[in-house]
């Protein structure tokens, strides 16, 4: 019988094959999944749908996933069918992971009745998740789920993304609670301990139990969410805890989240702490003391914090310092001694920290807007923030914002703009607060600035002066979006395999990361085709936040840099880890050359940044960088 049927099996297998290629370095060999990728780049909803019905699950997940990036509600109704009556538990997770991502009231009904109907496990974590994405309010009681250890952890994403958007009540603080048990997986403690410190509105009672999550889970990267909840905590007790983690801490990442954790309380009763922790030999911590002290300090404190500027190095330490000690003194001759430390700086990043630290003066109004006109990128954004964040000083008056008004006008006017700095200068324009209607009678230097920028290079800088534009005509702002301006080179991305590895070189050492081009194939031959073009070399890393991410890729070395495309963002279910790499954006589609290593997990970034690369080697390095290191060479590694 079997012998009857073989050439007619062996004519179908060779017709599947024909019709599927399998060869490449990539997936992308197989012509179907180049075109539906293809389709997603270009946000192309309806050539899509057709996979929907293909006999293979390959396709139709694919096809699916791809509304994950694109977020189209009209789509809705097409991929819930899907998700209810699809057999592949690949492609139903697809599907709930797309509704997820798409903002719209339909979507929380849809994830509602696949929860109850869904009787896979894998599926069903990603449709809690969803459901908590989407929800207007959690309610979605599952006790059942905490008993069965499969189901736990889309239960903690649920209560955390719902939480993310404040629509979690205390329910939702007790079950996370019981989560963060220690009999429980670490990816499960790790997202309630992140609920607490992200999602949840205070601790309540639950205080004690973080506490010691804070201080004794076996994961450091739990120890670190749960001693940032510990900043909600009420009990002044809590500062006793965050002393004694900062003390015994090995992770320096811990010790940075519980020194932020001491924001919430008053500096009399932290002083001691933050102080001793200036001088750590890990710089992060330090800088995180000094921004902590420069948010809580008091007048009583100024002379002990000016004096404490003569006894730091670090320059990042010390302009947050004097930021502290002039927002509480507004001492002259502190602001003088400021004033000639920028001037004497060879170092922008230096001088551009210490224009930031006279943010609080306004009697350095006219030093401050001198600094527009450096040669440096980043001391002209620094300083055109510095003017901006003057509006938050009780006695900017009216006077001032003529004065304040009259800049904005004449760096509009210049022939040449630096579009950053008009970007930050029209923010201010467009707070109604502010209420520039009354200052302002001709405000059409606004359109002649807006008319010197460009999209898609300008995209960030365009958003806040079509803002202000609106305001001064009662008009509700229209948003700045890119029109697709860079399509996939398909051609280039086949010679790319999955997996593909880059050296980052750093004038401190070397990070190797491993290129996700399967995933985010856009993405990654963007990145592939600056490093061979030598594109990064030489650019420093320009924003550094401890315990959060490390920053580079910008061509002006500010953040505000940019080239004359974009690319479309490639959401996935990937989420976000120690070391995962992500482009940089300023909304959906507008990613370009900037890029980021996160130093933790980032759940609050999943799905809304795109990753493209992981670290495999050299994440100790990653920790040592600081603003101002500089990347010598990004190489393509060869195949091993």
């Amino acid at each position: 019988m079997f012998k009857k049927f073989f050439p007619l099996l062996l004519l179908l297998s060779l017709v599947i094959a024909c019709g599927k290629k399998s060869d490449g370095v990539n997936k992308f060999s197989d012509t179907e999944i180049k075109k539906i990728y293809d389709y997603k780049d270009k946000r192309l909803s309806d050539s899509l749908y057709r996979y929907f019905s293909q006999e293979d699950s390959t396709y139709r997940k694919e096809a699916v996933l791809a509304f994950g990036s694109i977020q189209d509600s009209a789509a809705l109704h097409h991929i819930g069918k899907l998700l209810f009556n699809e057999p592949s538990t690949s492609v139903r997770k697809a599907a709930a992971f797309a509704i997820g991502q798409t903002p719209s009231k339909e979507s929380e009904r849809i994830l509602l009745g696949a929860i109850m109907k869904e009787k896979n496990n894998v599926v069903l974590n990603e449709l809690l998740e969803a459901y908590g994405k989407r929800t207007v309010k959690w309610e979605l009681i599952q006790p059942t789920l905490l008993k069965d250890t499969n189901g736990n952890e889309g239960l903690s994403l649920s209560i955390y993304r719902a939480g993310l958007n404040g629509k979690t009540d205390t329910t939702a603080n007790r079950i996370a609670s019981i989560l963060l048990s220690e009999n429980l997986n670490e990816s499960v403690r790790l997202i309630a301990a992140h609920y607490f410190a992200r999602g949840a509105k205070d601790l309540g009672i639950y205080t004690k139990s973080i506490s010691q999550s804070a201080l004794n889970d076996r994961s450091a990267e739990v120890r670190m969410a749960a001693a940032s909840a510990l900043r909600k905590a009420k009990d002044p007790a809590v500062v006793k805890t965050l002393k004694e983690i900062i003390d015994s801490e090995r992770d320096f990442r811990v010790k940075v989240n519980a020194l932020y954790a001491l924001r919430s309380f008053p500096i009399e009763n932290t002083k001691s702490i933050l102080y001793a922790a200036l001088y750590n030999n890990n710089p992060n911590v330090g800088i995180a003391a000094s921004e902590v002290i420069k948010a809580v300090a008091t007048k009583d404190n100024w002379i002990e914090l000016s004096n404490l500027t003569g006894r730091i190095e670090n320059w990042r330490i010390k302009a947050n310092l004097f930021e502290a000690a002039i927002k509480v003194s507004d001492n002259k001759s502190l602001i003088e001694e400021v004033k000639q430390s920028i001037n004497q700086s060879i170092n922008p990043y230096a001088q551009a920290s210490l224009i930031s630290s006279l943010q609080n003066s306004i009697s350095a109004f006219d030093f401050i807007q001198e600094k527009l006109s450096a040669d440096t990128a980043v001391v002209r954004t620094s300083a055109a923030s510095a003017l901006a964040n003057l509006h938050q000083q009780k006695d900017f008056n009216q006077s001032l914002k003529a004065k304040y008004a009259e800049v904005c006008k004449e760096e509009m006017l210049k022939q040449k703009v630096d579009a950053a700095v008009i970007g930050i200068l029209a923010e201010p324009l467009a707070d109604s607060l502010n209420n520039y209607r009354s200052t302002v009678k001709d405000f059409s230097f606004l359109a002649e600035g807006a008319k010197k920028l460009s999209l898609p290079k300008d995209n960030e800088a365009l958003q806040p002066v079509e803002k202000a534009i609106a305001y001064f005509e009662r008009r509700k702002a229209k948003p700045v979006v890119n029109e697709f301006n860079h399509p996939i080179d398909w051609d280039f991305i086949k010679n790319i395999k999955n997996n593909q590895e880059a050296i980052v070189k750093t004038t401190k050492g070397n990070v190797r990361i491993q290129l996700l081009t399967d995933e985010a194939p856009g993405s990654v031959a963007n990145f592939v085709k600056l490093a061979q073009s030598n594109y990064f070399d030489g650019k420093p890393f320009h924003r550094v936040v401890p315990n959060f991410v490390i920053q580079g890729g910008c061509n002006r070395g500010d953040g505000w840099g940019s080239e004359d495309y974009s690319i479309r963002s490639e959401f996935t279910t990937r989420k976000y880890k120690t070391g995962s790499v992500g482009m940089a954006s300023a909304g959906k589609d507008t990613e370009g050359t900037q890029w980021f290593i996160t130093h933790s997990p980032t759940p609050h970034l999943d799905g809304r940044y795109t990753i493209f690369a992981e670290v495999v080697e050299g994440m100790d390095l990653v920790h040592r960088i600081e603003v101002g290191d500089v990347i010598t060479d990004v190489e393509i590694a060869k195949s091993k």
